[in-house]
């Protein structure tokens, strides 16, 4: 559907036909893509006696449990709950799910043996447009990053100084292609997480970071407008499904 909305003081052409999906799909597989040191995502039949929960195995209804980490089996999108000691959900905490994005890529700068966005690429990205998103792609790009196994590994993070920048810039909603925005070895520090989420002042509860995502290399740089789809869990997580749509000339 080709449809013209307006989105607060703007008209914006967009084709609902065309999305473009940035999500990494969950599968039951040692493949699937992986962090924090967990085995792989299991999605098993209820199973009661000799009678298995599958189609396949002569039942009516296939009735699967599914054993899986947000944080560490697939894109997800966290709030501030994921560092609190008070419990706050994501699905309490995000109420709007559309929002004006940028999708910017870096390559990112050696820093002894780290691997860092800084505040400089990310000024250089943005310049002076105002977003409610930023959407960051890591090079290299590759489809690789649907199965990796990212656990002591070293990826790629943000600065303190590149988060601080970020939220002065009033970006809500950061979406990276890295299983953290932190270091992977920190000491539990988590210096960009409480950088974005403010947690030594008003803590910005309206604020998310949606971790593991894949952008293909054909959706180019620039604006976008973005829904994050979610499950309902009470939860500071939720698997989630970030979908881009291009704004229409």
């Amino acid at each position: 559907m080709l449809a013209t909305i307006q989105y607060h003081s703007r008209k914006l052409k967009i084709d609902f036909r065309k999305p473009l999906d940035i999500s990494i799909p969950l599968r039951a597989a040692k493949t699937n893509v992986n962090a924090w040191y967990l085995n792989e995502p299991r999605i098993e039949p209820i199973r009661e006696g000799e009678w298995v929960a599958t189609v396949r195995q002569g039942a009516s209804i296939n009735f699967n449990n599914i054993h899986f980490n947000p944080h560490a089996h697939g894109t997800h999108t966290e709030c501030a709950g994921h560092i609190t000691k008070k419990v706050h959900s994501i699905n309490k905490n995000l109420n709007q799910f559309f929002f004006m994005a940028e999708v910017i890529t870096v390559a990112p700068e050696y820093l002894e043996e780290d691997r860092i966005i800084s505040k400089k690429q990310i000024q250089f990205a943005l310049g002076n447009k105002k977003r409610e998103a930023l959407v960051i792609r890591t090079i290299p790009n590759t489809k690789k990053k649907l199965t990796r196994q990212y656990s002591h590994t070293n990826w790629p993070y943000l600065t303190e100084e590149a988060v601080t920048y970020l939220v002065k810039k009033g970006i809500k909603h950061l979406l990276i292609d890295q299983p953290s925005i932190d270091k992977e070895k920190d000491e539990g520090k988590l210096v960009g997480h409480n950088a974005f989420w403010n947690t030594k002042g008003k803590i910005r509860m309206d604020a998310t970071i949606t971790e593991f995502i894949f952008v293909p290399n054909a959706i180019k740089d620039g604006e976008y407008f973005l829904n994050i789809q979610i499950a309902p869990f009470e939860n500071d997580a939720s698997p989630s499904k970030p979908i881009l749509y291009k704004i229409e000339d």
